[in-house]
């Protein structure tokens, strides 16, 4: 950088011109500044395509061992809100953005991005043409990568990274789970997030939850659904679940290699046809591995809050929020049944074959019977979803919780309210209608609900105050750009 540009950037917010370097196992780098921590990371480059929603990003365990670019240009820029959370840590291992916002604006907001990073020691990097890496990542798959903002030297990196064991070599959900058990009710919800919610139902159903890395945004979806909840560790053995006698078993998402997850997948086959289940992300594909299922690696995965997925039994298109960098390989899960698939008797490797014939098709399993294929991805053809019909279990690949959002598949958490209740036909839900339910957005007797956010008018009264003060400011001093005349500064 120039000795000009040193001086100009000194003199706005992004006065720290702290060299970052990113650089992927196949020898791609990217320079850039560092906005946060200082320090040396490694992990899996992936990116995620979410316009909001980067503090639930950065506080998912289900990112630990990566290092996550987001897409969206600017990131930052309403701060931070401590209740938006999903953990009271942050598991990834970098994080990538285009522009970091240091000056935040939003009434919420309690802290700027880079002073939590760095609180957090989170090492970033910014300044990089994020959309020359995702394009890279698309066309190559995802790869090791290694951030730092302490050696420049892009051979010495490569060594380094090169020496590092690869993500399906760790198991990382013992890394982020609790390691005792934990209880967690409607009153435990963040009192935040009041403003824009309602009531919680009244609690009906004893869920124990296993914690693969579970994010509390799921955790409050299950109890605002009617479920006082009891979360284990990862491994808990499936008899001392079943001595809790719960009203049903659910497994959250996760991070990492599903096959290192032994210690989860072999306790769900104990509990399988016991008691009613329900697993989402890592959930979904403990499931699978229970029932016999392969697992593949995804090429760049799905990480993002705009996946648009079939609901095969409804036909509707939900927008889904995924981070996952595994899948299911439907196929691997049995034959299918023709008279239960529309007569056909051969798997089609693209799953959009189904959406195309509005069929869900029914494989015969050798543990558990039959398992229905319930939604598909529409953008891959890949499983996102199932429903094992000789027992009471079900379970998608995507988040139905609305942290940071879309809320389409907010229905599933009531799904399994009424599986639990032993009804046959608990995922005929009408998914548009179920999807603003519980919030207060939603139409009241035909009236639009008014909504003032507790600290809503303090806010906007302070907001006022300062744009007074800087406008007096502002005529008040001739040298700032617009002068007292109102006119332009052309000299500026």
């Amino acid at each position: 950088m120039s000795t000009i540009s040193e001086q100009l950037l000194a003199h706005t917010s992004k006065h720290s011109n702290a060299k970052a370097l990113l650089v992927l196992a196949d020898g791609t780098t990217y320079r850039g500044f560092a906005p946060a921590a200082r320090g040396e990371v490694f992990g899996e480059v992936c990116f995620n395509t979410s316009m909001t929603g980067y503090l639930e990003v950065l506080t998912d365990p289900s990112y630990a061992g990566q290092i996550v670019a987001m897409t969206y240009p600017q990131i930052g820029n309403y701060g931070v809100c401590p209740d938006d959370v999903q953990r009271d840590h942050v598991a990834l291992s970098g994080f990538v953005v285009h522009d970091m916002c240091t000056e935040p604006s939003n009434w919420r907001s309690q802290e700027s991005l880079p002073d939590f990073l760095k609180r957090h020691n989170v090492v970033a990097i910014e300044g990089i043409d994020t959309r020359s890496l995702v394009r890279h990542i698309r066309e190559t798959g995802a790869q090791q990568a290694v951030l730092s903002t302490e050696d420049d030297d892009v051979e010495s990196l490569m060594k380094k990274l090169a020496a590092q064991p690869s993500l399906v070599d760790h198991n990382f959900v013992s890394d982020v789970s609790r390691e005792q058990p934990q209880e967690y009710h409607a009153s435990d919800m963040p009192k935040g997030h009041d403003f824009a919610l309602k009531e919680p139902e009244r609690a009906t159903h004893h869920v124990v939850v296993y914690d693969c890395g579970v994010k509390d945004g799921i955790l409050e979806g299950l109890a605002r659904s009617g479920c006082d909840l009891e979360i284990v560790p990862w491994d808990t053995p499936a008899e001392a679940v079943l001595a809790k006698h719960p009203d049903g078993v659910f497994v959250s998402n996760g991070p990492g290699d599903p096959d290192r997850v032994e210690g989860t997948y072999s306790q769900v086959e104990k509990l399988l046809g016991k008691v009613p289940f329900f697993g989402i992300c890592l959930g979904h594909q403990m499931l699978s591995k229970a029932c016999g299922a392969r697992i593949e690696k995804l090429k760049y995965g799905h990480h993002g809050g705009n996946q648009p997925v079939e609901n095969l039994l409804t036909g509707r298109v939900e927008i889904t929020a995924q981070n996952h960098g595994f899948g299911q390989v439907f196929d691997s899960l049995g034959p299918l049944v023709p008279e239960e698939s529309d007569g056909v008797t051969e798997h089609a490797h693209d799953l959009r074959f189904w959406t195309e014939r509005h069929v869900a098709p029914v494989v015969q399993n050798d543990k558990v019977g039959r398992i229905k294929l319930t939604h598909v991805n529409l953008n891959d053809g890949t499983p996102e979803g199932m429903a094992c019909l000789d027992i009471p279990a079900f379970s998608v690949q995507y988040h139905p919780e609305a942290n940071p959002g879309p809320t389409d598949a907010h229905y599933l958490f009531t799904a399994f309210g009424r599986l639990m209740d032993g009804r046959d036909d608990y995922l005929d839900i009408d998914i548009a209608a179920d999807r603003l339910h519980g919030w207060k957005f939603e139409e009241d007797e035909g009236e639009a609900v008014k909504i003032n956010p507790p600290g809503y008018e303090a806010a906007v009264t302070a907001a006022a105050k300062r744009h007074v003060q800087e406008e007096k400011n502002l005529g008040a001093n001739p040298a700032t750009p617009k002068q007292a005349s109102g006119k332009e500064n052309t000299n500026a």
